[in-house]
């Protein structure tokens, strides 16, 4: 874990410019995560140190860094599976920090999640486990509603012939995609990536990363995307958000922080 910083470090202003006319329209909304001044630690290791990002409707916004310098606990605050120490974590407006899983919960059916390595249920079938949330969380579905919405969300990330499969029987990219769909069966207007395209060969990656790309030209949702693939960031994502040591170090375009002369920023460049 990395060592603890007293305060973030002063660093340039990086403007805050969105790379498409999308994200330029959205700026102009209300952030959908509006993450401001966050600090967590874990006894004595001080894992966010200052944090602030936003995210607005239909915008992508990737987070980087090196192993354990706080993304995936970012993450974690933001689900509200844990609660940042000091600062504010606000989803759709609302601080969820202290809430109760009832109150929070209607947030929570906002979002969708997809797990690093995708996180199926191995003893049920593709279908079974994309309608799982379904079946857990809308009671007013009729069956056949259900199953054809599993149907509809399989058919857009191309998975449509894979229903009554088991996830063992799939390759990595391919439990990927039923990851996503399991993650979209819930129509969110917040999708979480924790490295998606982790595991995955060349040609996997990219798949993912189009499909991503196409979900975010027909749906419009907010994505954040934790990974250390700068390739698929700078493919995806409007803006990145750079960390080390638990402070953002630089947030902005990807040519941005290829202009950057910060010497962290250069070299994680570098070597990603």
């Amino acid at each position: 874990m990395n060592s603890f910083i007293s305060k973030p470090p002063d660093l340039p202003t990086v403007s805050s410019a969105a790379t498409n006319d999308q994200s330029v329209a959205s700026a102009n909304r209300s952030p959908v995560v509006d993450v401001d001044n966050v600090y967590k630690s874990f006894g004595a290791q001080h894992v966010l140190n200052g944090v602030s990002l936003t995210v607005h409707p239909g915008e992508t916004r990737a987070v980087l860094g090196r192993s354990g310098t706080g993304k995936s606990v970012l993450l974690r605050l933001i689900v509200g599976l844990q609660e940042p120490d000091s600062g504010s974590v606000r989803i759709f407006g609302q601080d969820i920090a202290g809430l109760s899983l009832d109150r929070l919960a209607p947030i929570r059916k906002k979002m969708g999640f997809l797990f690093q390595h995708a996180a199926l249920y191995d003893s049920l079938t593709v279908g079974e486990n994309v309608g799982f949330p379904l079946n857990h969380h809308r009671a007013d579905m009729s069956k056949s509603e259900r199953d054809e919405r599993v149907s509809q969300v399989l058919s857009e990330v191309g998975m449509e012939k894979q229903s009554d499969k088991m996830p063992a029987e799939l390759s990595g990219g391919m439990q990927k995609r039923i990851g996503l769909a399991r993650a979209l069966v819930m129509d969110p207007e917040l999708l979480l990536l924790d490295e998606p395209t982790a595991g995955l060969d060349p040609i996997g990656s990219a798949e993912i990363n189009e499909l991503v790309l196409k979900l975010q030209k027909e749906h419009h949702i907010a994505f954040i995307v934790v990974t250390h693939d700068i390739h698929s960031a700078r493919t995806i994502a409007d803006r990145l958000t750079l960390l080390d040591k638990g402070c953002v170090v630089m947030d902005g375009s990807f040519e941005e922080l290829k202009s950057s002369d910060n010497e962290f920023v250069r070299e994680f460049l570098k070597h990603s």
